[in-house]
């Protein structure tokens, strides 16, 4: 990944709107902001669990390389997948950025934090400890499909996915 400032997500669709590049766009407005990073960047790996988070701890606690953790939590609304001890443990371990297909909690910590969160939005009760899930399994929400070692681009204006990383021409 390249270190130098990432483009827009709206100056990335604009010069490859011809690109023969698979360009995924997510659903607009789907996904509420969290943490004092709205624009990141990176290497998707996912996890794909439901009310159950110890695979999402798991993964946080290692080595993120500015990956970004795509968490499908199957858009459950009776609990929180993800809290400030989890958006610690992605900052402290190099995680470019965590998208949740879920809810989180503890959101006034986290906001706190140089971290970049996306989630559905915030649910005070926390997640069950009793499935492991799957990890970096291929998961689609959102009108897109999340595939590991694809690339994901997130900042105030979207989401986007690429199969490549993109750099923006000159």
């Amino acid at each position: 990944m390249s270190s130098k400032h990432p483009a827009t997500t709206a100056d990335l669709c604009d010069s490859l709107i011809q690109s023969p590049s698979r360009l995924q766009i997510v659903h607009p407005n789907l996904f509420t902001s969290f943490g004092l990073k709205p624009a990141f960047h990176g290497k998707i790996q996912t996890v794909k669990c439901f009310e159950s988070n110890p695979l999402v701890r798991e993964t946080l606690c290692s080595p993120g390389n500015g990956d970004v953790l795509v968490v499908d939590g199957g858009g459950s609304q009776r609990c929180a997948i993800m809290g400030d001890m989890l958006a610690t443990f992605a900052l402290d371990n190099g995680w470019s950025g965590v998208v949740v297909n879920g809810y989180i909690r503890d959101s006034k910590l986290i906001n706190e934090m140089n971290v970049g969160v996306k989630a559905l939005g915030t649910h005070p009760l926390k997640s069950l400890k009793d499935y492991k899930g799957e990890k970096n399994v291929r998961v689609n929400f959102g009108g897109v499909e999340f595939v590991p070692g694809h690339y994901l681009y997130s900042d105030e204006d979207g989401i986007l996915i690429s199969e490549e990383e993109l750099l923006m021409p000159p």
